[in-house]
């Protein structure tokens, strides 16, 4: 598409996929969804980042990243059918993070039947240079039917300025204390109240918390943080697996009969590995219903088992901080149940959202090898601070051993392990 140019949607349930090529130097970018109201954001809940990854209608999700053959896809997942009437516009934007797009080579914009895997419109977007976010399309109501517009609308001013200028309140960085003011001559004395003085007027309540825009992500380079550093201390903390299964296979993985699924077969299951400090151990996992305890030992729980891959919020493992002193390590991993003998083809990505402080994401390595199990993010008590450590390995069990069993023998955990069923 030229910029500018727009085409009909013929499908409610599509794909918007950010693409670039990769590179030494390339700066990483982030795609976000704003949903308008004559031209504004009705609300902060009206937009979708990766700090705030759905819409409460459902219409909107963020699915994440992928890196693959030297291209990196940022991805969101959107159902018009789910739009609410009021909507008439949806800002599709890309932010770029450590330089300016004219750093970021290939940049494209591309809306994809999310059934067929097939394309509905592509925009190459031409000419970056200084700016460091980007409105590349939107989508738009017209005589009661969709519509996708290239745009290609540069900022300076980045995400921060993007979003402000559709309405939304952003968390602006501290400012330095004012210098104290020296103290006024004391006011001269006042007649009392009457007796029968109303009540004080209540204090207005107070505004919603703004919008933070602050994230980290975990990569081979710098694959670890610390939750202190970040804030997270305390509250709960959501490990969440989001993923999206590609429906072409190639290479080695087309020897293996069946080795990847679409969503309605393939069944992941997100699992943890705990050690505390009282010496127990144990997993949390669906199989064998062991979903675990937020508010008793292990301080860990499965909010659910989704088998589809099609619930919008993925798996979430939540772990309670305000027990961080008793753990001592904590390894989350992931498992195919069924559906496919491997993670070939599979874009997942992770994320770590403390109740206080920046989220914590990374996508998962193409997988390359057979393996049905990934050990993902390994958490350790250094001197009661929880530090979060990138793992993104793929394991391949040896003959007649689990998978549970392969990452408890490559971590070490020393458990005992039984057959289990869900």
């Amino acid at each position: 598409m030229l910029k500018g140019s727009n085409t009909a949607v013929p499908t409610a349930a599509l794909r918007v996929e950010l693409g670039w090529r990769a590179g030494p130097g390339v700066p990483d970018a982030d795609t976000s969804a704003l949903l308008l109201v004559s031209g504004k954001v009705r609300s902060d809940a009206d937009f979708v980042f990766y700090n705030q990854p759905a819409h409460s209608s459902g219409a909107i999700r963020h699915e994440g990243k992928r890196n693959a053959d030297g291209r990196v896809t940022d991805t969101l997942f959107v159902d018009l059918a789910r739009v609410e009437p009021e909507v008439e516009t949806i800002v599709l934007a890309a932010s770029s993070d450590g330089g300016a797009f004219g750093q970021v080579p290939g940049l494209y914009i591309e809306v994809q039947d999310a059934a067929q895997g097939t394309p509905v419109a592509h925009f190459d977007n031409p000419g970056a240079t200084t700016e460091t976010a980007f409105v590349l399309g939107e989508f738009y109501r017209r005589q009661g039917a969709w519509k996708f517009r290239a745009v290609g609308q540069g900022y300076s001013s980045g995400l921060e300025g993007l979003a402000t200028d559709y309405g939304i309140t952003v968390d602006e960085p501290q400012q330095a204390a004012p210098a104290p003011v020296p103290a006024a001559a004391p006011a001269p004395p006042v007649a009392a109240p009457p007796a029968h003085t109303p009540p004080p007027a209540a204090p207005p309540a107070a505004p919603p918390e703004p919008v933070r825009l602050t994230k980290v992500t975990l990569t081979k380079a710098a694959p670890s943080v610390s939750l202190t550093k970040q804030g997270g201390t305390s509250g709960a903390l959501h490990v969440n697996l989001n993923w999206q299964v590609r429906k072409q296979f190639s290479g080695w993985s087309s020897k293996f009969g069946r080795p990847a699924a679409m969503h309605s077969d393939l069944d992941l299951d997100l699992c943890a590995l705990y050690e505390l400090t009282d010496g127990s151990k144990g997993v949390v996992q669906a199989l064998g219903n062991a979903f675990g305890a937020l508010h008793q030992p292990p301080y860990i729980h499965l909010d659910g088992d989704d088998r589809t891959g099609a619930v919008s919020t993925g798996e979430n493992l939540t772990v309670n901080l305000d027990h961080k002193h008793d753990f001592r390590r904590i390894l989350v991993f992931v498992t195919i149940y069924e559906g496919a003998r491997s993670f070939a083809d599979l874009n997942a990505t992770v994320t770590l959202r403390p109740q206080h402080g920046a989220p914590i994401d990374f996508s998962l390595d193409e997988c390359t090898v057979p393996s049905p199990v990934c050990a993902l993010a390994l958490i350790t008590n250094t001197g009661g601070d929880l530090v979060v450590q990138r793992e993104a390995r793929y394991l391949v069990p040896e003959r007649g051993v689990s998978p549970q069993r392969t990452v408890d023998y490559a971590y070490g955990w020393g458990m005992n392990w039984t057959p289990g069923r869900k």
